[in-house]
């Protein structure tokens, strides 16, 4: 029995040691948010970092500030939500296929 627990040990440590990498491989990976139609985009890397914006100047009215803003919203909040998928698939390759509860990675 000491042997399986062992082999299963060395089986944890490697997968911790992969996700380690992968989660600091996922800092260079980029994804995008848009919303309306483009007008804003959103770029979020894997540690969910904003690191681009992009704001079509034609959507920038100053008699209606709260469009813009609703705008760069939701082109960050699509941005959030593609970088948690993509997060969840690399950590997946990783765990193969293993769901692990939200926080361990």
């Amino acid at each position: 029995m000491g042997g399986k627990m062992q082999k299963m040990m060395k089986q944890v440590q490697k997968m911790q040691s992969e996700m380690a990498k992968v989660q600091e491989e996922l800092k260079d990976k980029t994804v995008v948010g848009t919303s309306g139609g483009e007008a804003v985009t959103a770029t979020v890397n894997g540690h969910k970092e904003l690191v681009d914006i992009s704001i079509n100047p034609d959507v920038i009215d100053p008699e209606d500030p709260e469009m813009l803003e609703d705008l760069v919203m939701a082109a960050v909040n699509e941005a959030l939500t593609n970088a948690d998928e993509m997060v969840s698939e690399e950590m997946k390759k990783v765990t193969g296929g293993m769901d692990l509860p939200p926080g361990m990675f």
